[in-house]
């Protein structure tokens, strides 16, 4: 019976986890700034309007954007946008949210002020 219960919270915690935005902070030159779970860091683009990306074909190429799973769920600051490309993008206060292809390891910030128009994103 300790096992069955064990096993049942358990997998309650999994799949609330699953559904929370993989986001996580890292220490970077520049203070702290969001990153993905790959502890990649995460930029915003200063073109983009609340709750809407205004980056595809090249830019997303250049700028991967955070996709959601199927069956992710808001959380808290963090909410999921539908791109007009039919895929979900985690935003945060309503910012999508990008990677740099150019940044090559946790804590790069080589994104930030491309441009003039991408800023890494911060908690």
């Amino acid at each position: 019976m300790r096992k069955l219960l064990l096993s049942a919270a358990f997998a309650a915690f999994a799949a609330s986890a699953a559904w929370a935005a993989p986001v996580t902070t890292v220490d970077t030159a520049m203070g702290k700034v969001l990153a993905g779970e790959n502890g990649m860091t995460l930029y915003t683009f200063t073109k983009d309007t609340s709750g809407v990306s205004n980056c595809y074909d090249k830019c997303a190429e250049n700028w991967p954007p955070l996709f959601a799973d199927e069956g992710a769920k808001a959380d808290g600051n963090y909410s999921i946008i539908d791109r007009k490309d039919g895929k979900k993008q985690w935003a945060v206060s309503g910012k999508p949210l990008y990677f740099w292809v150019k940044d090559k390891a946790k804590g790069d910030t080589t994104g930030d002020g491309v441009n003039n128009v991408w800023e890494v994103a911060r908690p």
